[in-house]
């Protein structure tokens, strides 16, 4: 059964931290993402790791947002700095295999100013 359980989340103040971890089981994801959504706004990119580690990200996390990951664990990581409250909603994992597209449940950021 191929999961995708994400961790991490919670609230913080603007400027904080939050490190978020996304555990994969089931399957070899060659592509590894999150994503977040927001109350009345589309799911949008964050940031995305491909094969061995080229990483991408969305233009209004760069320089404080970082992808990375323990393939010994099978665990993606988004470490998230200078937090703002704009940043704040729904952060999902999502897991890329050759056949497939897999998401976790998500995990609420909130950031207070």
């Amino acid at each position: 059964q191929v999961q995708l359980v994400e961790s991490g989340g919670g609230l913080v103040q603007a400027g904080g931290s939050l490190r978020l971890s996304c555990t994969a089981s089931g399957s070899f994801f060659s592509i590894m993402a999150w994503f977040r959504q927001s109350p009345g706004k589309q799911r949008e990119l964050v940031a995305q790791l491909i094969g061995s580690g080229t990483t991408t990200y969305v233009d209004s996390v760069k320089g404080r947002f970082t992808i990375s990951r323990d393939n010994a664990k099978n665990t993606v990581y988004l470490e998230m700095n200078s937090l703002k409250p704009e940043d704040t909603a729904v952060y999902y994992c999502m897991g890329r295999t050759i056949n497939n597209i897999y998401w976790g449940q998500g995990t609420q950021v909130t950031v207070a100013s």
